[in-house]
């Protein structure tokens, strides 16, 4: 791993979010040497997002006892042209068209790596984590809303317009719930946070979750995956009933990614997952054996996603030492 850069050398990872941004300086061994995360919205009146990108740059620098660095790797929600390093559209941060990898490559001098964020945490979790020895790898990531990502033959997958992996946007039910993207029946439409808080809200309001309904109530942005993890392990049936359906939903769509792209190994990560690991792994698991095709299925490693925040600024760093190596 240190054969990238040389010793003295630092590099720097942003992970951008819709709730939080994070940076982290790295040393030639990619460990990290300084870190700085903020919210993503500002309290200081008219600060833009790059701006407040630029400060938690500065503050992870500051924290390493600002070291000269060679380049910076993004992961950002897309969708983005990682070629050009432009965001093409994203709503929650209100961009259009914004050149964010040459906005940073100005203000700090180096040159800039920007990919999607779930890209980018699949590319971090295969350099860094349990299934580094697999040139074929698929990274799923339910949380907020479902990301994933593909590599294949040790290359992330970028597809004919350098969006591929749009994992949460596979239709999983033809005339299933709305999703955000205006499409019906997306698996993020029936298995990210968001849709079981929805479901989960309902119960609680009826009464059919009386964890919930006492200790988080109904506004679905109090039912985050804790307090899911919580009401289960209080006997809330109902809640796992909604969480592991909406888990074998997630499983249904990599048995059709196994189908199609034949991995040696499928990473789940994101915050669901993480606070309820084993339910995760073993609804997946039986969506799996179930939906993909034996001879496809036979021997492709499942396994949990290992280094859970550190995972998109790991992954960029690792991808900016890669393109300052081509140079």
């Amino acid at each position: 791993m240190g054969k990238l850069l040389r010793q003295g050398d630092h590099v720097v990872g942003i992970d951008i979010g819709g709730t939080k941004i994070m940076a982290a300086v790295l040393n030639h061994r990619f460990e990290i040497m300084g870190r700085c995360r903020k919210k993503t919205r500002s309290k200081k009146e008219g600060q833009s997002t790059e701006e407040r990108i630029f400060d938690v740059v500065a503050g992870a620098l500051d924290e390493a006892g600002n070291p000269e660095i060679k380049g910076i790797g993004v992961g950002s929600p897309g969708p983005l042209d990682p070629a050009t390093g432009v965001i093409i559209d994203t709503p929650n941060l209100n961009w259009k068209d914004f050149p964010l990898g040459e906005a940073l490559g100005r203000r700090f001098g180096v040159p800039v790596a920007v990919d999607n964020d779930v890209n980018v945490g699949t590319y971090g979790e295969w350099c860094f984590g349990d299934v580094s020895d697999c040139a074929d790898v698929l990274g799923v990531f339910p949380g907020t809303g479902i990301g994933g990502g593909v590599i294949v033959g040790g290359k992330l997958l970028h597809g004919f317009s350098g969006a591929a992996g749009e994992v949460g946007h596979m239709t999983i039910e033809v005339d299933g719930p709305y999703c955000g993207c205006g499409k019906r029946g997306c698996l993020e439409a029936l298995a990210s946070r968001i849709a079981i808080a929805k479901e989960v809200a309902a119960l609680a309001a009826r009464g059919d979750a009386p964890y919930i309904a006492e200790n988080f109530g109904t506004d679905i942005a109090n039912i985050r995956s804790g307090a899911l993890a919580k009401a289960i392990e209080a006997g809330d049936a109902m809640v796992e009933d909604v969480v592991r359906r909406a888990a074998y939903y997630v499983g249904i769509a990599v048995a059709n990614l196994i189908n199609v792209l034949s991995p040696e190994a499928v990473v789940l990560g994101g915050g669901l997952v993480e606070a309820m690991e084993s339910l995760f792994i073993e609804e997946a698991t039986r969506a799996i054996t179930d939906h993909a095709m034996p001879f496809l299925r036979k021997n492709v490693r499942l396994v949990p996603a290992k280094l859970g925040d550190d995972a998109v600024v790991l992954g960029a760093a690792r991808m900016i030492a890669e393109k300052l190596a081509e140079q």
